[in-house]
């Protein structure tokens, strides 16, 4: 006769091994409550990474903190010793205070997290569950008896597993969430192609429909780049215009350094007397880019100011171009001029022509490049701060521009 021996069902197994899991998690107490919290914020970290993908230090930053949240919340669940257990204390502590600076003042020194942002849900939820594991872990360390958890491990381990999942919307919501500077300006650096061809934002005029009459809004370097609001100025010119302001915004920075655009082949044409010193790099007048901030053929730098600051690019158009072969890039947000006037000695500039447009012996002409600016300073009495960011010098450095055409002057973005 067969002996049959009754056991539990295949799906009772099922609901031992879950019970058993939570159970073992919760037999951590308020460590396992911590180290699911710290995995709630490192995952919403992770998630966060991609929204900031502009900006290269705040990507670093933001994979570091993940990286340790996430590696804490699986130390935590092998029980780690003390010391271990105070570390990942004491830095999801320091998350939290970097949260609360970046909220307040700032971080200064990771580009991306430099500006003041508003409170929102997805970081604010990452700084709680951060704030949650610091307050577990020092219960847990300090075990005072008033604060025990329940005897239960089950219901331990149903709160952890509970606190860990206050991580899932704060993961879907990240996908939204906006920061410092945050646009779909900054989209990739803006570029034109040779006359005739595509202009900065890839796209070509023929819709001929104009932008919406929203009201126009000042430039301002430090917000989302908005140059709406100008009539006749179609969808795509605007789209072009704050890509290429954007773009410069970005990537002109890394030449704030005159010592370091040096380095790179820019050369003072020696004007930083009138207020303004233009840098020009010979290479970049010659390859053929145009309009693009990591390589910009002229840098401009104030030098009312002491150290002189950079605020301008000047790009040029390819040697023997015209004014009638500049791309349109914004329409009536700007406008492109050539200097006919300027006499050189080496890459200096040492004259101005005569009446009868020639330079004196010795010096050399300058070429009649077509060239625009894109200002990336709009502070009180700056030019953008009166004719938006594309504005020319003014007196002469201002250039000729096309025949025909009007000094523009783009008052609808001026403060």
């Amino acid at each position: 006769m067969a002996v049959v021996v009754e056991g539990p069902s295949l799906q009772e197994s099922h609901h031992l091994s879950a019970s058993h899991a939570l159970a073992a998690i919760g037999s951590l107490g308020w460590l396992g409550v911590a180290g699911a919290a710290s995995l709630g914020a490192g995952a919403i970290h992770a998630a966060a990474i991609g929204v900031h993908s502009e900006h290269h230090q705040a990507v670093i930053a933001f994979t570091i903190v993940a990286a340790i949240q996430l590696g804490f919340g699986a130390v935590a669940l092998a029980r780690p010793g003390r010391i271990v257990q105070a570390l990942g204390g004491v830095a999801n502590l320091s998350f939290v205070a970097a949260w609360g600076l970046a909220k307040t003042s700032g971080i200064s020194f990771i580009d991306g997290l430099n500006e003041v942002e508003p409170r929102q849900f997805t970081d604010t939820l990452a700084a709680a569950l951060a704030a949650i594991a610091v307050v577990t872990l020092v219960i847990h360390l300090a075990r005072p008896a008033l604060l025990a958890l329940s005897r239960s491990p089950m219901f331990t381990g149903v709160l952890a597993i509970a606190v860990a999942g206050l991580a899932v919307p704060g993961m879907i919501a990240a996908g939204g969430h906006a920061h410092a500077g945050g646009t779909a300006a900054h989209a990739e650096p803006a570029t034109a192609a040779h006359a005739g061809h595509e202009t900065a934002a890839g796209a070509t005029d023929n819709a001929a429909e104009p932008a919406s009459a929203a009201p126009a809004r000042p430039y301002d370097p430090s917000l989302p780049i908005d140059l709406g609001g100008v009539e006749g100025v179609t969808p795509q010119q605007q789209a072009r215009a704050e890509n290429l302001v954007a773009a410069t915004l970005v990537n002109l920075p890394q030449f704030a350094e005159p010592a370091v655009a040096e380095r790179m082949g820019f050369v003072s044409i020696g004007d930083g007397a009138l207020g303004h010193e233009h840098y020009l790099n010979a290479v970049n007048m010659n390859d053929d880019k145009i309009l693009d901030p990591d390589f910009p053929e002229s840098l401009v730098y104030d030098t009312t100011v002491t150290p002189k600051k950079l605020v301008s690019a000047m790009f040029m158009m390819n040697p023997g171009d015209t004014l009638a072969e500049t791309p349109d890039v914004g329409g009536k947000l700007t406008q492109w001029h050539v200097h006919n006037n300027l006499c050189f000695a080496g890459p200096r500039v040492a004259g101005l022509t005569d009446a009868a447009g020639n330079c004196a012996a010795g010096l050399t002409k300058g070429a009649e490049t077509p060239m625009i600016h894109v200002w990336i300073d709009s502070s009180p009495g700056s030019l953008p701060y009166k004719c938006g960011p594309f504005t020319a010098l003014e007196g002469v450095g201002a250039g000729t521009v096309a025949e025909g055409e009007t000094r523009a002057c783009d008052t609808a973005h001026a403060h």
